[in-house]
């Protein structure tokens, strides 16, 4: 196994823990505390953490995506997940937060991109592969 391979599939296992702990405060934590409709995109954060987290694993085992369609898709999914689904965690929690975080509000879209550019980027790398 390549380095970058092994690392992916480390931050992987890493970042789907932290998102099942995200998960379960969510669930069990944040009831009483916010608004059904925060705690709606709350959960929007965690599933779509969870979804690029299990694609991060996948690719991480995937011997035949190319290493530079790995590399890039690999920081595409983590700053996705930073900043779309931390930005939607911390939006979520605004009236609880004893600061403002509204300035995060354009931030979840540029975490979207990121997100689909990681899909384009696979896509692209899986495209033009050529085995040798």
């Amino acid at each position: 196994m390549d380095k970058l391979s092994k690392n992916m599939m480390v931050t992987a296992s890493i970042l789907a823990a932290v998102t099942i702990a995200i998960g379960a405060f969510g669930a069990h934590g944040l009831k009483q505390l916010v608004s059904s409709e925060s705690l709606t995109t709350f959960e929007t954060g965690v599933r779509y953490q969870m979804y690029h987290v299990l694609a991060l694993l996948v690719i991480g085992l995937g011997g035949m995506i190319p290493q530079a369609a790995k590399k890039w898709v690999f920081r595409f999914f983590v700053f996705g997940i930073l900043f779309f689904s931390g930005s939607i965690y911390l939006l979520a929690l605004q009236e609880q937060l004893p600061f403002s975080v509204s300035f995060l509000g354009p931030i979840t879209p540029i975490g979207g991109l990121l997100f689909i550019l990681g899909w384009l980027r696979l896509g692209y790398g899986l495209l033009t592969f050529k085995r040798g």
